[in-house]
């Protein structure tokens, strides 16, 4: 929205960014509610067409590009927040893990996803790289001005401002394909959840006309509807410290089973012993710690409450799957027993 409201300042604030928050949310859920092939095909096309204006910015730079503003240390009498830059960072480049909630869609997965996740890190980190490098070296604005929604401002000044224009359209386009991809992957993280008995049976169940589970889509709509009217960097804070939690389990998840079941049949097995497992995974460890403990009052309180509601959601479903009131998957229970 911060590169919307550039274009149009009707959304800005007020009952217009509401509803627009609200008509956008709804109408890229439907688009997920059509199918993984339209929602793959439409962010790849989002994708080139969003990053070709920063891709010429780049080249437009380069004239003006002065080398030593790469190594500056920023300016004097200017606090460095170290807790957004950390956060910022850590938003932008994590949720990797997600397309495994999508494996049970893609043909043969243990060969298609380390391919297309180790082009998909190279590939995003030079389409962050290159830009930043570009603007840094050919700008020189005060540092307050450095906020969401500047790389437009830094277009303006570098070529004009059909340039900035460009950008801010990429930008929200790119936004959709975002939220299209982050939308599936929690989606199908619920069928999952479904399929294992973790969740109630309904929670699976699919469209007849595409074959799409509607309820997640229509559960992870509403959550997201919720939360657009939250402050966004306590939105990108809580999300972080919630996915730390997360992929802290799921790395303890990982040695355990590696050690427990090391002859379980898996789609993909990572050609390492279990002390080499370890390091690799005590390093994004360490950074997920320092993302927890950098952040503020407000982030604890919302991720403490998130956190008490799924242990209490989880012991619901318990309850709920004892007194037999849903229907549930018994995967769980086969897998116990074998």
């Amino acid at each position: 929205m911060d590169y919307l409201e550039q274009l149009f300042t009707v959304f800005s604030s007020g009952l217009p960014r509401r509803l627009a928050l609200l008509g956008f949310t709804l109408t890229f859920s439907f688009l997920n509610y059509m199918g993984l092939v339209i929602v793959g095909y439409t962010a790849v096309v989002l994708g080139v067409i969003s990053l070709f204006p920063f891709i010429l910015m780049s080249f437009i730079a380069i004239p003006k590009i002065h080398p030593h503003r790469w190594v500056s240390l920023g300016q004097k009498g200017v606090k460095k927040d170290w807790n957004l830059y950390f956060n910022t960072l850590f938003w932008n480049l994590n949720f990797w893990d997600s397309v495994s909630t999508l494996a049970g869609e893609v043909e043969k997965p243990q060969k298609t996803f380390p391919l297309a996740l180790f082009c998909a890190v190279i590939f995003t980190c030079v389409a962050y790289l290159i830009p930043l490098f570009a603007i840094t070296g050919a700008v020189s604005v005060d540092q307050s001005e450095w906020e969401s929604g500047f790389f437009a401002n830094a277009a303006a000044i570098v070529s004009g401002k059909w340039l900035k224009v460009w950008i801010e359209i990429g930008a929200v386009l790119s936004s959709i394909g975002l939220f299209e991809a982050q939308l599936s992957s929690c989606v199908y993280q619920l069928v999952g959840m479904a399929d294992l008995g973790l969740l109630p049976r309904f929670f699976a169940i699919r469209s007849k006309w595409f074959d799409t589970p509607w309820v997640g889509i229509l559960l992870s709509t509403a959550i997201t509807i919720g939360v657009s009217y939250m402050d966004f960097s306590n939105i990108v804070s809580s999300a972080n410290f919630l996915y730390s939690l997360g992929m802290l389990l799921e790395f303890a998840s990982y040695l355990w089973l590696r050690r427990k079941q090391p002859t379980l049949k898996r789609p993909y097995r990572v050609p390492m012993r279990l002390p080499g497992l370890i390091i690799m995974c005590l390093i994004p460890s360490g950074f997920l710690i320092v993302i927890m403990a950098i952040a503020t009052k407000i982030v604890y309180l919302i991720s403490g409450l998130v956190t008490v509601f799924g242990i209490g959601w989880y012991y619901l479903m318990k309850f709920c799957k004892k007194k037999k009131w849903f229907k549930f998957s018994h995967e769980v229970q086969q897998y116990e027993q074998e």
